[in-house]
């Protein structure tokens, strides 16, 4: 039952069957806002590891993800040896790409430092769009930016406090994941005035 109702929703992307799952993080967590530290963290790591690929790939590898990051505590991963990311180079269950696998473990060092210094990554983060997620009103997909001026503004902050895998296109679909902007289109389901 829940297939048949999943495949007759109009959605902004994942409404193919067979694709259930991109649905499914369509319908509950893309453009939701998130003030769980540990998903803020998750979802940055996720993002920077889509960097040209499809974010359907690394959906299908986020619980391998979690599995190689100790579930995406920030404080764990910061910790990890460097035999331990090499060892993660031969992990199929993840993208096995040396320069994204180092990053999870430096932006992890970053991300706490951030923690630190504003007392949340979470107040950190919301900061650059006024703790208010912004809403678009787009009617195609086409139409939806790649960056914005707030995205160009938090990737080049987190560049100057040393991360990684932070242009101002993967953080603007950061921002997306974790609803600090909302972009679901006028004829999407998830979309509310």
């Amino acid at each position: 039952m829940q297939e048949l109702e999943i495949a007759h929703k109009t959605r902004c992307f994942g409404g193919d069957l067979g694709k259930e799952f991109y649905a499914e993080y369509h319908d509950r967590e893309w453009g939701v806002p998130s003030h769980d530290e540990q998903h803020l963290f998750e979802l940055l790591i996720l993002e920077g590891a889509q960097a040209g690929l499809s974010w359907e790939t690394v959906l299908k590898k986020r619980e391998g993800y979690r599995k190689a990051f100790h579930k995406f505590d920030p404080a764990k991963v910061a910790t990890m040896s460097d035999g331990e990311l090499e060892d993660l180079r031969q992990n199929p269950e993840i993208i096995r790409n040396r320069l994204k696998i180092y990053a999870t473990r430096q932006n992890a060092r970053v991300f706490l430092q951030i923690q630190k210094e504003f007392g949340s990554f979470d107040k950190y983060v919301w900061g650059f769009v006024n703790g208010t997620p912004i809403k678009k009103h787009w009617h195609r997909f086409e139409d939806v930016p790649i960056q914005t001026l707030e995205s160009n503004a938090l990737s080049k902050d987190l560049k100057k406090r040393g991360m990684t895998f932070v242009g101002s296109t993967i953080i603007y679909a950061y921002m997306q994941a974790v609803g600090m902007v909302n972009d679901h289109l006028t004829t999407c389901w998830c979309y509310k005035d």
